[in-house]
């Protein structure tokens, strides 16, 4: 029965494109963190620089004002990516369980064809 066999490699694929995906988001959501925690970094040493810790302040630096928006839009993508991963866990969790059930008519079909092949075999 081709077709299971078919429908079997085709499930595997699908789990194995969604374990990728899921891999992919990881590392985005790991680089946006990163890239965040550096954006941290120089802006506390501008503002340290400066002596202006207040973001109100008229003399506030520019470049700390413009690393803050940028690692604000970091983490909000982050936020996003997150939310992405977490349904990719859900669908990947969906389509292994599509490859179990697919996994188990192949199995049953192949025993089926052993014992039309060879009926002796189930009586021994």
């Amino acid at each position: 029965m081709k077709s299971r066999e078919n429908l079997v490699r085709l499930k595997q694929f699908q789990v194995n494109e969604k374990r990728r995906q899921l891999a992919q988001l990881e590392m985005m959501i790991a680089e946006f963190e990163r890239k965040a925690t550096e954006l941290d970094l120089q802006i506390a040493a501008e503002e340290k620089k400066a002596g202006i810790e207040d973001i109100n302040h008229f003399a506030y630096p520019t470049f700390a004002k413009a690393a803050r928006q940028r690692r604000d839009n970091l983490l909000a993508s982050q936020g996003d990516l997150v939310a992405q991963k977490k349904a990719g866990e859900s669908a990947l969790a969906e389509a292994e369980a599509e490859l179990g059930k697919a996994e188990l008519l192949e199995n049953r079909d192949m025993k089926i064809r052993d014992v039309a092949e060879n009926p002796r075999a189930m009586i021994g």
